[in-house]
C-alpha cells in the first residue's frame, strides 16, 4: 500500500487496528503510552512523534517500508 500523508497512515492503521478487534486501549497498553495518545494519532497524525508512532506500528505488529518511488513518478514531478 503506498501511504502519501499523515492522515491516510493514519487511517490505514486504524483499519489495522479494528481489522484485529482492537481497542485504543488496548493498543496504548501494548505500546506503554496512553489512550489519548493513540487517540491524537488517529485524528490529527501531523503532530505524533516518529518514536510514538513505531511504537504503536510494534503494538499491532506492523512495520514500515521505504522504498524509491518508480520511475515514472519521478519522471512526472519534473
Amino acid at each position: 500500500m503506498i501511504i502519501t500523508s499523515p492522515k491516510m497512515l493514519s487511517q490505514v492503521v486504524r483499519e489495522f487496528r479494528y481489522k484485529d478487534n482492537l481497542s485504543q486501549t488496548d493498543i496504548s497498553k501494548r505500546a506503554g503510552i496512553k489512550q489519548a495518545t493513540i487517540s491524537v494519532f488517529e485524528n490529527t497524525p501531523e503532530s505524533t512523534k516518529i518514536e510514538t508512532l513505531f511504537k504503536i506500528l510494534t503494538a499491532l505488529e506492523l512495520e514500515l517500508v521505504v522504498q524509491p518511488r518508480p520511475t515514472s513518478t519521478k519522471q512526472a514531478k519534473k
